[in-house]
């Protein structure tokens, strides 16, 4: 876990709530990071640090915590996010970051703890999640959450991951979206015509037709499907239940 926050005394009050957090929850082995600048967080991104959870001050002067929380997307970081702030205003400037939850200073402990309870909950949840797919060289199952996208190949379904990793299946005995259903049952996957899968959380905007990913790549869509998905994708990220919150985890920090 990271935190990140200018301010001294609230970073102090953040710092105590986290441990107390931690020490009620001994089996979760939380081990907490700290920062007092978005350089900072980076840096350590840079050296190999990984986080499951960044909690973030929006408002920090050199680089803010929206700023952060862009930047830490575009390296391909999959932790949650739970940004915290003295104004509401910023809200909305948080989905662009992908957010797990916003919280207002001064912050809460039942409130924030209810927060950290759901993203265990989470990294739990998606951990266990994962497809089987029979390749040519056996079996491999393939987190839920790291698939960006599939794509129907010939006859076989090609699996994009978010770190660049292609994975093709053998040739399908089933139609695509058969084989796609465990997916479309997932939160947060749309079947772009009738060769496309797209994982929403990898989306990065919605135009001409066209779902773009993270990494560039685009993936067309059929007549009459873009106000479908622009709305799906716009509710997924504004309008899920906070239990069904998705953010994807690397390991443990």
């Amino acid at each position: 876990m990271a935190l990140c926050d200018d301010d001294a005394e609230q970073r102090a009050s953040t710092v105590r709530l986290l441990q107390v957090y931690a020490a009620q929850r001994p089996e979760l082995a939380v081990k907490l990071s700290v920062f007092s600048s978005g350089p900072e967080v980076l840096a350590a991104e840079e050296k190999g640090a990984q986080f499951d959870l960044y909690v973030l001050d929006v408002v920090m002067p050199e680089m803010s915590g929206i700023e952060l929380g862009v930047r830490l997307r575009e390296q391909g970081c999959t932790g949650a996010i739970v940004y915290l702030t003295v104004s509401p205003e910023y809200a909305v400037d948080s989905y662009e970051a992908q957010a797990f939850y916003y919280l207002l200073k001064p912050v809460e402990q039942e409130r924030l703890y209810k927060v950290l309870d759901l993203v265990a909950a989470s990294i739990a949840k998606h951990r266990a999640a994962c497809v089987t797919v029979k390749t040519k060289d056996g079996l491999r199952l393939v987190p839920v959450d790291g698939i960006a996208y599939v794509e129907l190949a010939g006859r076989s379904a090609c699996y994009h991951l978010a770190g660049g990793e292609k994975i093709e299946s053998v040739t399908m005995r089933t139609a695509f979206q058969t084989e796609m259903a465990p997916l479309l049952a997932n939160w947060g996957f749309f079947a772009c015509g009738a060769s496309f899968v797209v994982n929403f959380y990898y989306v990065t905007s919605v135009e001409k037709r066209f779902p773009t990913l993270e990494g560039g790549d685009r993936v067309p869509l059929s007549r009459g499907q873009m106000s479908q998905i622009r709305q799906q994708w716009s509710d997924y990220w504004m309008n899920r239940p906070l239990e069904d919150a998705s953010f994807f985890s690397k390991e443990k920090g």
